[in-house]
């Protein structure tokens, strides 16, 4: 037995690798759960199960009989609730379970923005087997463009834009792939007034956002509109949008009785700024956001994420944190052809600008054509001295960083 506090890291992908090493430096002893025989998290925690972070009793069972004093999903959607669920049961540091069962799937999500005042497009909810023609019936007040997509699924996996009925049945299967729980949803596609996405992290310590990490979302909007390949800080918002946000993201945290954490972000802007929440997931954001914000912000937000889960206050809480000088972004290495992975080119004109290269695959594995982020095939990431200079990279991001398969 060991006299060193113990917690419970659900998933060990190449992304999670940071948490437990986190964790470790705190002097924590590192128990890991993940069912993928290939997660290299199990080379670095303590201690490993073989277990899926999804199946709550198993969970339960590993985390009452290692006696941990603490659990962490860390950057996982599906491990969320099962973490708050266990960490409930056991009298753990968590947020309320329920409140993260709504954020996880999309219709409950949609049903408490409704109900609780904030603006939301018109939504219907249904199950791969319903008629088209029912579909319709239930929808046909419903203007277009319209989104069809799972109810609990992330990193907009299984979505479909529609701008008529034409593609409705492809767009079911689509996203019925994606949907473990076998619920649609079908709502209004939301007019943009301010161009992006906002994505990006906030932290909340004691029922308070104390950390407002908000950053434009990049989209390849060629290829794959609905899906992120990047972000960069700061956002484009002026003084007033950044206000109406903050106060909006506030006010939900609030409803949602969240105490402590990272919250990974999607939010849109009407021509109105009226705030739409797109999702807001229960855990810090992938592609590696705590780590970029991180290093905009000069704290270790990684760090923050496991004391917050043992039940201590981060160290950043309380001081003075403010933006460091510069600009911040960074690109989701992907391709969308397969192959077999080779290398990465990187434009001379910006290898100036790149000051971290983390790649999840060696010369010579699989490459599978990117559809979302558990294709990505690592990040890079940048700083720039000035918006402009960032913008222009931005617009040419594909032509600068590029992959090279065999």
């Amino acid at each position: 037995m060991t006299d060193m506090k113990k917690i419970l890291l659900l998933g060990g992908s190449s992304q999670q690798l940071v948490a437990i090493r986190a964790a470790k430096r705190l002097g924590y002893y590192t128990v890991l759960c993940d069912y993928l025989p290939d997660n290299p998290g199990q080379y670095e925690a303590d201690k490993f199960y073989g277990t899926s972070t999804t199946d709550v009793e198993a969970v339960y069972e590993i985390a009452k009989a290692e006696q941990v004093d603490g659990i962490l999903a860390y950057a996982s959607d599906p491990a969320a609730l099962p973490a708050a669920t266990v960490a409930e049961r056991l009298g753990l540091p968590t947020n309320p379970a329920k409140s993260v069962e709504i954020l996880g799937l999309k219709y409950p999500w949609r049903r408490f923005l409704y109900e609780n005042g904030f603006a939301c497009p018109k939504f219907h909810s249904f199950n791969p087997q319903t008629p088209i023609n029912e579909i319709k019936e239930n929808v046909k007040d419903f203007t277009f463009p319209v989104v069809v997509k799972p109810t609990d699924s992330s990193g907009s996996k299984g979505v479909t834009r529609l701008d008529d009925w034409g593609g409705l049945e492809k767009a079911i299967c689509w996203a019925d792939e994606y949907s473990r729980n076998k619920i649609l949803l079908v709502e209004e596609f939301i007019q943009r007034g301010y161009p992006y996405v906002i994505g990006g992290d906030i932290f909340v310590w004691d029922g308070k956002i104390v950390l407002y990490g908000e950053m434009d979302c990049l989209r390849d909007t060629l290829k794959s509109p609905l899906i992120p390949i990047g972000k960069k800080r700061p956002a484009g918002l002026n003084k007033k949008q950044e206000e109406i946000v903050h106060n909006e993201l506030q006010r939900v945290i609030t409803a949602l009785g969240v105490r402590f954490g990272e919250m990974n972000i999607e939010i849109l802007l009407d021509k109105d700024d009226n705030v739409h929440f797109l999702e807001l997931g229960p855990r810090a954001g992938g592609n590696m956001i705590p780590v970029q914000l991180s290093d905009a912000f000069g704290i270790d937000l990684v760090k923050a994420n496991v004391q917050a889960a043992m039940g201590m206050k981060p160290d950043f809480v309380g001081k003075s944190v403010n933006a460091l000088p510069g600009c911040y972004m960074h690109y989701v290495l992907h391709s969308y052809e397969a192959g077999m992975f080779g290398s990465i080119e990187i434009d001379e004109s910006i290898k100036k600008n790149v000051y971290r290269e983390v790649i999840y695959k060696r010369p010579g594995d699989i490459v599978e054509v990117f559809d979302g982020a558990g294709k990505a095939l690592g990040i890079v990431f940048l700083h720039f001295d000035t918006v402009e200079q960032m913008n222009r990279c931005c617009d040419k991001m594909e032509d600068l960083i590029k992959i090279v398969t065999l």
